[in-house]
This record gives C-alpha cells, sequence and structure tokens, in this order.
C-alpha cells in the first residue's frame, strides 16, 4: 500500500526538491506533482507509484555519506615544496589537481589548468618548475566531516575539483568527481 498523497510534499522538501525537479525525475509534469500536493486530483496508480518509488530513491541517495566514498589516500605537496615536485606527484597518481599543505593543513590547491597558465602567460619553464607551490596555488578545497550527505559533496563537486573529508578536525579523505562517478 502507498503511503498518502500528503506524503508527497512532505517527502519533497525534506529532499529539497522544486515540484519541477521531481516531476522531471518521475516523468510526470510538474502540474500533475502540484495538483497531487493540493489535492486537487486523485491520479492513475502507476504514476503515484512512479512518484513514490523516485522520492524513496533519493533518500536512499541523500543517505549516502561522504566516509563512503571518499578515497583515504590522500595524495599532496607541501607549499614550499617546487612546482615540478607537484606536476611529478600529478602525473605519477594520475591526477589533475592537488591539495596544497602547510604541515598537515590545507591552505591552497594546485592544479594542471594553474600550471598551464603560468606557462601559458609567458613565463619560462624553468622558472615556473623551481617556484614554491604556495607562489602560484590557489584557493583550498572546501571541506566536509565524513558525516555529510551526497548531495552535499555533488553541489561543492559542481564548483570545486575536489573536497577533502576530516574526522575530528583531521583530513581522512578527498573526494573527486571520479570517486562519484565510480559508485555507479
Amino acid at each position: 500500500m502507498l503511503p498518502s498523497l500528503e506524503e508527497i510534499a512532505k517527502k519533497r522538501r525534506q529532499l529539497g526538491l522544486k515540484q519541477a525537479e521531481l516531476a522531471k525525475q518521475a516523468g510526470v509534469s510538474q502540474s500533475l506533482i502540484a495538483k497531487l500536493e493540493s489535492g486537487k486530483t486523485d491520479s492513475c496508480y502507476t504514476k503515484v507509484k512512479t512518484i513514490f518509488e523516485v522520492l524513496e530513491r533519493l533518500e536512499i541517495k541523500e543517505k549516502i555519506k561522504a566516509g563512503k566514498v571518499i578515497n583515504s589516500e590522500v595524495i599532496g605537496v607541501q607549499e614550499s615544496e617546487p612546482v615540478y615536485k607537484a606536476v611529478q606527484l600529478m602525473k605519477s597518481y594520475g591526477y589533475s589537481q592537488l591539495p596544497v599543505f602547510n604541515g598537515k593543513q590545507s591552505v591552497g590547491s594546485v592544479s594542471e589548468r594553474t600550471i598551464l597558465r603560468h606557462i601559458l602567460s609567458g613565463k619560462d619553464l624553468s622558472q615556473i618548475s623551481e617556484l614554491p607551490v604556495g607562489e602560484i596555488m590557489e584557493e583550498a578545497f572546501p571541506q566536509v566531516s565524513e558525516d555529510a550527505p551526497l548531495p552535499t559533496i555533488s553541489s561543492l563537486l559542481q564548483a570545486y575539483s575536489a573536497v577533502l573529508v576530516l574526522r575530528k578536525g583531521h583530513i581522512v579523505g578527498i573526494i573527486t568527481k571520479a570517486d562519484l562517478l565510480r559508485m555507479l
């Protein structure tokens, strides 16, 4: 037996979805969602069942936490190390970006894009390779607790190339877009 139709609006709001977003994922119109939520229509069983299945799938996705997705081997570079060291690490591990540390504290990030931008600006390659990473680094990756839900991480990865994961204030892992894709 399906839950009552009033549950649609409740669950949708808990998941932070707009009616149009739920409608798209359920393959129904936004107006049907609006009518069901306002009690202005009864819909056929299969459409309502599909809507509840989508909501359930999204609730499960919400329950997946950062701790289940992380790559616990955090490869980074110290801000005082030369750029060529960062390039070597990226090549060795197949990464396109690295966190930059001062001791154990994350202070920035460096990426292939950052390095290429400096090369394209006309600077001499030998000078760039010897610069301390701290001189070319960009802002640090955002940090979340290992209990952060998957939608939070996905949102951050739309703006940043990686997210650092913390446990009791200490970095215990990193999540990139590639890590999320491995979940599929």
